[in-house]
C-alpha cells in the first residue's frame, strides 16, 4: 500500500468511526489490515487487526473512568473465541487502569496500550 493510500484510509476510518477509527488508523499505518466493529460469540470488539499470521482483537476505551478487572477479562474472552491476541487500548488521559486489572492483564496475556490524541 502506498503512503497516499494509507493516509486516505486513516482519514476515512477517523471520519466514519471517530476515536475507534483513529486508533485503527494507527494500526493501518503499521501495516495491519483492519475490520471495524467485529462481532464475536462473547460480544463486539472495536476492531480486529491482521498482519501476516498475527491476529489482534482490539477494544478501545475512551470514557474517563477506572477500567477494572471485568473489562480485561471480557477482552480476553472475546479474543479467545476468535483465537487472537487481546489488546486493550486506553485512549487519552481519561481512562485509568486499576492495579487489580493490571495484575489480571499480566496473568491473561492482555496487552495494554495507551494512545494519546
Amino acid at each position: 500500500m502506498t503512503l497516499a493510500e494509507i493516509v486516505f484510509q486513516k482519514k476515512k476510518l477517523e471520519e466514519k468511526y471517530g476515536v475507534e477509527g483513529k486508533v485503527a488508523g494507527l494500526y493501518v499505518e503499521a501495516g495491519y489490515d483492519v475490520r471495524m466493529g467485529f462481532n464475536t460469540g462473547k460480544g463486539r470488539l472495536s476492531f480486529v487487526a491482521k498482519k501476516g499470521g498475527q491476529l489482534l482483537a482490539v477494544d478501545v476505551v475512551v470514557a474517563s473512568k477506572t477500567v477494572g478487572r471485568d473489562a480485561v477479562e471480557a477482552i480476553a474472552e472475546k479474543a479467545k473465541t476468535i483465537n487472537a491476541k487481546p489488546v486493550l487500548v486506553l485512549y487519552g488521559a481519561g481512562p485509568k487502569l486499576s492495579d487489580e486489572a493490571k495484575a489480571v492483564a499480566r496473568e491473561l496475556g492482555v496487552e495494554i496500550r495507551r494512545v494519546r490524541p
